[in-house]
């Protein structure tokens, strides 16, 4: 089967497409009517997971319990400047609070210094903690990066023993491309999962991402892609 027509066959089963999604709020104003809004939402639609700060982590994972939708919550967020501890630290709690998956947020300084063993180390340190519990996403912030330091970045994830690469925040310069998707799912090959993330608000730029690569799709506009 061709790559177009696993799209028509993917985006014609809208539960099969919902799956594909993060169902995602990070705003600093987000309330906890805002939150269980979100929680119903990815209950009715059955996305992957919902993604969120993790004060919220507790309050995700009671909402979703017994569901398929996972609770994902970002660390060392939006900058990835925080100590490697205290990245550590943060993912232990989320876990212990109920995070099935997390997804964090690379040096980038460090990388572009070309302390790939620190960079290597941060992300580790986070892999340690979720032990197996959670899935590890590894936020490279593209928009920041030479494709030369996208391939890098990726390969240090995967060494790290990260379970995805995922290009953005959201919160920086810019957002996820389709020729960053391609480049990083070319760099991992099949053995990791790539996220877009960042600017993906319509039906056709979440498609174009898909085509490209990605596995899973970061948006807080996810209800509106997959009704189209």
């Amino acid at each position: 089967m061709s790559l177009i027509n696993d799209i028509n066959v993917l985006t014609g089963d809208k539960k099969a497409f919902a799956k594909m999604f993060d169902h995602t709020i990070l705003k600093a104003d987000a309330t906890k009517e805002q939150i269980v809004n979100l929680c119903n939402e990815a209950l009715e639609y059955e996305f992957a997971s919902i993604c969120v700060n993790s004060c919220h982590t507790k309050l995700v994972a009671e909402k979703l319990k017994g569901s398929n939708v996972k609770t994902c919550v970002v660390v060392g967020f939006p900058l990835g400047a925080m100590s490697s501890r205290a990245k550590a630290f943060e993912a232990r709690d989320a876990v212990e609070a109920g995070a099935q998956e997390v997804d964090m947020v690379i040096n980038v300084g460090a990388l572009k210094e070309h302390d790939f063993e620190y960079v290597e180390n941060d992300i580790r340190a986070v892999v340690a903690e979720a032990d197996k519990r959670a899935l590890v996403k590894v936020i490279i912030e593209t928009c920041l990066l030479t494709d030369e330091e996208k391939v890098t970045a990726c390969k240090l994830a995967q060494k790290a023993g990260a379970d995805f690469v995922k290009t953005s925040t959201g919160f920086s310069t810019g957002g996820a491309t389709a020729a960053d998707i391609t480049l990083m799912r070319k760099t991992v090959g099949n053995s990791m999962g790539v996220k877009a993330s960042g600017g993906i608000r319509d039906f056709d730029t979440a498609i174009a991402m898909i085509k490209a690569g990605a596995t899973r799709i970061g948006a807080s506009a996810s209800i509106a892609i997959v009704n189209k």
